[in-house]
């Protein structure tokens, strides 16, 4: 079975969906453990979540470190490169967190059930 390419108009729609939770998402990966820059945008796509580039990374780490929800420190690179700048939840980024993810739940389960109104498990419209 091959996956379809993405439309332009769905692509959008995916950008605008994922921007209004793209900061839990870091929250979620810093959660797991403390992180650095490009392991974001990697972890991001792995998961699926390619349309997320560094340009929308850093401001928003740089947001919620300023809101107190990530604290940041500096390690040397394995490779040994440039020191690398970590990121890691405070309490604060724990509870919001914590509160996202409910709030994420009580909305998408409620937007699906509507979303799947008339469809088979094929997809397919019912008559």
């Amino acid at each position: 079975m091959t996956k379809e390419p993405p439309t332009a108009t769905g692509d959008q729609r995916r950008s605008q969906l994922l921007r209004g939770v793209l900061d839990l998402c870091l929250l979620s990966l810093i959660a797991e453990r403390p992180r650095y820059g490009f392991e974001f945008a990697q972890a991001l796509a792995d998961g699926g979540l390619d349309l997320v580039s560094d340009g929308s990374i850093y401001p928003l780490l740089a947001r919620m470190e300023r809101a107190g929800l990530v604290s940041s420190y500096r390690a040397p690179s394995p490779s040994g490169g440039a020191p690398r700048k970590y990121y890691r939840l405070t309490e604060a980024g724990h509870a919001e967190l914590g509160g996202g993810r409910a709030d994420w739940r009580a909305f998408a389960g409620p937007v699906g059930r509507i979303l799947d109104v008339g469809t088979h498990s094929t997809g397919e419209r019912t008559p």
